[in-house]
Formats: structure tokens, sequence, C-alpha cells
């Protein structure tokens, strides 16, 4: 196979991690994949992508063969399937693997995304939604876009960039004036989240 100077082969991958809510809250769990259950507070993870030759939605699928300055359609965001209002949040972890025997300090920074701050506010490693979610509704998408700097070098070629999204939820009702007043959010220990994540 030819390889061209610098051009890197990407693949971005989404994890869609979902946790649980509290039991503090309910006494109910069911947990699906992409599906958040605690209760009747249900959430899903949803990732769309627009086709190069545009056109409706179509769900998110791996992207390959990515170029230095190319930016990959992903849209990120959370439906209420649930019959409560919802506070949700999201986290996200970048991560890059260098291709086998590629050595070097791998720069997180060259892969970033197109955040809506309008909506969403990042506070001590989440990403917040700034409204209530009522049932069956659609958060505005946290970004749409993965941006692949122009100044990545040939040591990303052939290497892989990992997108870890992790969506939670938790109770509106007695539940804080704000997103961030609510209580109710899954504990981290220190082997991350103590529940079940589904990818």
């Amino acid at each position: 196979m030819k390889k061209k100077t610098f051009i890197c082969a990407f693949m971005v991958v989404c994890l869609s991690i979902v946790a649980y809510g509290t039991t503090a809250y309910f006494t109910n769990e069911d947990t699906v994949t992409n599906v958040i259950t605690t209760g009747d507070v249900k959430i899903e993870l949803q990732e769309w992508a627009i086709p190069e030759e545009g056109g409706e939605l179509v769900p998110f699928k791996d992207a390959t063969d990515v170029m230095p300055g190319m930016e990959v359609s992903k849209i990120v965001q959370i439906k209420n399937t649930g019959g409560q209002a919802a506070w949700v949040r999201i986290s996200l972890e970048k991560f890059i693997t260098l291709a086998e025997g590629v050595i070097g300090e791998v720069d997180l920074s060259l892969v970033s995304y197109d955040l809506n701050t309008d909506y969403w506010t990042e506070k001590d490693g989440y990403y917040y939604y700034n409204a209530v979610l009522n049932p069956s509704e659609i958060t505005e998408p946290l970004f749409s876009k993965v941006i692949f700097a122009k100044t990545m070098s040939n040591m990303y070629q052939n290497s892989k960039a990992v997108i870890d999204v992790s969506a939670q939820a938790t109770q509106v009702t007695n539940n804080g004036e704000t997103v961030f007043e609510a209580a109710g959010w899954p504990k981290i220990n220190e082997e991350g989240l103590e529940n079940e994540k589904t990818k």
C-alpha cells in the first residue's frame, strides 16, 4: 500500500458509554445498550453524521483515511426517552494510539471539537446541558464535528484516534433549580465509574 507524505489514516471511534443514574432517587434499574434507565429516567446517546454528498443525517460510523486539516462530521446529542424530565451531562476523553513501531509524544490538542458553548457548560471535567431535558426532547449537539489539525506530522501516519463519550442523567424533580445544583450523579472510584459501561 502506498503511503503519501503528511497523510494520516485515522479511525475516529466513538465508544458510546452510558452510565446509570443513582439509586438514591429511584429503586428500579434496567440497562440496555446506549440507554440509561433509573426509575423512569431514560436517556439515549445519539451520534449522527452529515453524509459527504449531503442530505439527511445518518448514524455515525467510524471514519477512515482522515488527513491533517480534515473535519469529520460527528453530531453528539442526548435524547430523553423516559417519562420524567432530566438533567444531563457528558464527559469526553481523547486517545491517540500511534502505529506499531512508532515512538513519540502524542499531542492530543491536534484533535479537537467545535464545542457548543451556547447550550453546554464545562465544569469539573463534564459538559452540562444548561436546560431541563423534558421527555422526548433532544439536546442541542454538544459538538458537530471532529477537527484534525493541519500541523499533524508523519508521526501520526496510520495512527488511531479514539473519542470516548460518556452520558449521564439524573432527575429534575426536587433536585435543584439548575443542572449545577442537581445531586444524584454517578460516583467515581479509583478505577473510574462505579457503573457498568456499554460500548
